[in-house]
């Protein structure tokens, strides 16, 4: 596109910018001006947060129709939709401080824009621009994004390097209790769906590994979880899988992964640990498996007894291969990076 433009027009639009009084035309007339003064499209993108296709289309029309066709849209009834470069100023704002309710969005555009919405019709404006309404998703404060791809690498030159009998696992514990998990049901409406609880507090411990690529999952039930329950899992994975060089295991940094007792158990082992970054529970796939458990266990689940509890979670891992689909579709390397 040629931006250039007679000097004439140029100072016609230097003298409309100085009378504008509207906020939307003075910036469609600046951008005008800023293109025929030399500036890129690009340039102006940075200038004004707008794309460059909306730059070099307020060009456009100014060429076809003068400032009246320019400024034709920035003029219009309450109801009417925002224009790209307001749509892009509130992206910025949902970005920069996520609202609690539409209402106050529908506030800050009022007073930002002179743009009245009702509620309803903010919903489905910020639906039409790709965004939902949901709970917002607790990370560690302080999670390292950097560690996390550089984990990716070093995970995807593992498995490019293994042998054909070389086995790599996720390792982890969990802890559920005997008690259960609250979740959302379908009920009729004016009713509640009421679960039982009991008074105790009582769990299991649970240690396991899961190689996603066999679908293979070794559990083991431990009165707690340390060091010598550590070496005990590390010993059952060793024992099946015989033919393996090595083994794999990604775990977290648990304290006792690094003690002393695994550390010499590790010497004479082909199990080889390779730490996650810390505070990046996201990058274990057996974290995945956990929930899957519980899911299918404990979530609005009432067991009378602690017996009736741990046969529940007993039977479900005995039992995994009626639940094989669901967790191929559950258990793959679409890894999320968290605190971007």
């Amino acid at each position: 596109i040629d931006y250039r433009l007679p000097e004439k027009e140029l100072s016609e639009l230097r003298q409309a910018h100085r009378e504008s009084r509207d906020k939307r035309s003075a910036y469609r007339i600046n951008t005008v001006i800023l293109l025929a003064s030399g500036w890129s499209a690009e340039q102006v993108v940075q200038a004004f947060l707008i794309d460059p296709d909306t730059a070099r289309n307020y060009f456009k029309r100014y060429k076809q129709g003068g400032l009246a066709q320019l400024l034709q849209a920035a003029y219009r009834g309450s109801g009417s939709f925002l224009d790209d470069f307001e749509l892009t100023q509130l992206k910025l704002r949902l970005k920069q401080k996520p609202p609690l309710s539409a209402q106050e969005i529908v506030d800050w555009v009022a007073e930002n824009f002179g743009v009245n919405y009702t509620e309803r019709g903010m919903v489905a404006l910020l639906h039409r621009i790709g965004y939902v309404y949901k709970k917002a998703k607790l990370i560690p404060g302080k999670v390292d994004p950097q560690q996390q791809i550089k984990f990716l690498e070093e995970y995807e030159k593992i498995k490019e390097n293994k042998g054909e009998n070389d086995r790599i696992y996720f390792m982890d514990a969990v802890h559920p209790q005997h008690n259960p998990t609250a979740s959302y049901v379908w009920t009729e409406r004016g009713s509640e769906c009421e679960i039982p609880t009991n008074t105790g507090r009582k769990r299991l411990n649970i240690n396991g590994a899961i190689d996603i690529e066999k679908m293979d999952v070794i559990i083991s039930y431990e009165e707690t979880i340390n060091a010598d329950a550590a070496i005990f899992l590390l010993q059952k994975i060793e024992r099946e899988n015989p033919k393996a060089g090595v083994i794999w295991i990604i775990c977290d940094n648990a304290r006792y992964y690094r003690s002393k007792a695994v550390s010499e158990y590790l010497k004479d082992s082909k199990i080889k640990l390779v730490f996650l970054p810390a505070y990046s529970p996201n990058l274990n796939l057996i974290e995945r498996l956990w929930k899957f458990f519980k899911r299918q266990v404990t979530y609005n689940a009432y067991y009378e007894t602690f017996n009736e509890f741990k046969y529940a979670c007993e039977y479900f891992f005995d039992s995994l291969e009626q639940y094989t689909l669901q967790l191929r579709s559950l258990l793959t390397e679409n890894f999320q990076i968290i605190g971007n």
